[in-house]
């Protein structure tokens, strides 16, 4: 075993043996989501490395320390990208040093930035997973192919489990081809005809790869082929906006560095079906992802956000700041409750990993 994966181990036998809760934490980026962080920091950035890359198979596998930059450099060198664009929140930490993000973070928090729209999202990238479990084991699921389907859904419930259920060690992820060509274009739209006409656009043949709107104003980014992005452009009109600028907003979409995001007030994620009319919530709002994202800055109380989430058959999740008493993640019906509680029990017995950092009786 090798030596950084012994120490690993070690420390969560003895963490199991002792019921002492563990914190796990790579570049510490995401520190501020989910909710209270709990438990000794067991520091995976030590476990690190590009394991393998195949660029004519599309797969690259990492260990979970690696830097998220390092994997995307190797693959911009190949003209390849992870295509769900997965936010790295890079900042900087209280003593100075810069933070950055980690695969195996990236991974647990499950966020993806504005490629969802037309790629998919995270999970949906995720081919195999190598994981160690609250008994200081080592599990293997999935595989680096994407025909692979052996234990294809325990790779995925990694992702968005906020390390509830172990360390994620390494994580085989499929690569796409970086874009031959892009455009961005600027339509001036109110809120309910700027979703009424995401969603005409989402039921043609156009290679829209992301959108944005918020104050009047929509942004489609255009990927694809040269011929498809100029005859799109050609079909769609709207203001062409300069690529640097163009590059910076959908990078401030990305890591929610945009002036939009950089408002205190506490800010919600709301998931709903695309062509749900403007949800009227007290506060300002960025819509994505077609109409399926809405980010909401709100003093409103979460019941309210939640009840309006619910009433239009999605959910809302405290994402930044606010009051996570009131729990960050919609609530779950019983029969889910139970289901997330056999599983914590399956991968971690003693309850080790991340304590309470989903929902307080996980």
């Amino acid at each position: 075993m090798d030596a950084e994966l012994k120490k690993l181990s070690e420390k969560v036998r003895e963490a199991a043996r002792s019921k002492r809760a563990l914190r796990l934490r790579g570049g510490g980026t995401k520190d501020f989501y989910g909710q209270a962080l709990e438990g000794e920091v067991l520091d995976t950035r030590g476990y690190s490395a590009i394991v393998s890359y195949e660029p004519s198979e599309l797969v690259i596998t990492a260990r979970c320390g690696t830097r998220l930059s390092e994997v995307e450099a190797a693959m911009r060198e190949r003209g390849q990208m992870l295509a769900f664009e997965p936010p790295h929140f890079a900042r900087f930490g209280s003593d100075g040093a810069t933070l950055f993000a980690t695969v195996g973070g990236a991974v647990a928090a499950g966020l993806s930035g504005p490629g969802r729209q037309a790629a998919g999202a995270l999970r949906d990238f995720v081919l195999g997973t190598k994981i160690m479990d609250g008994r200081g084991e080592v599990l293997t699921f999935g595989g680096q192919v994407m025909k692979n389907v052996a234990g294809y859904d325990v790779s995925r419930l990694m992702a968005g489990s906020l390390g509830t259920l172990g360390i994620i060690l390494e994580v085989s992820l499929k690569a796409l081809p970086l874009p031959a060509a892009e455009a961005t274009l600027r339509f001036e739209l109110p809120e309910d005809r700027a979703i009424e006409q995401l969603n005409r656009w989402g039921g043609k043949p156009l290679p829209i790869s992301a959108s944005a709107w918020n104050d009047g104003t929509l942004g489609i980014r255009l990927s694809g082929v040269a011929a498809a992005v100029k005859a799109a452009r050609e079909k769609l009109g709207g203001g062409l906006v300069e690529t640097g600028p163009a590059e910076r907003f959908w990078a401030g979409v990305r890591e929610q560095t945009d002036r939009f995001f950089r408002d205190d007030t506490p800010l919600w994620r709301i998931s709903v079906p695309s062509t749900t009319p403007p949800l009227k919530l007290q506060g300002e709002q960025l819509i994505e992802w077609g109409g399926a994202l809405r980010w909401l800055h709100s003093h409103a109380d979460a019941r309210t956000v939640r009840e309006a989430a619910k009433r239009a058959g999605g959910h809302a999740t405290l994402f930044r700041g606010g009051d996570k008493a009131v729990g960050v993640f919609q609530p779950l019906a019983p029969a889910l409750v139970k289901v997330h509680k056999q599983l914590k029990r399956e991968f971690d017995p003693q309850g080790v990993f991340n304590r309470g950092r989903m929902y307080p009786e996980l």
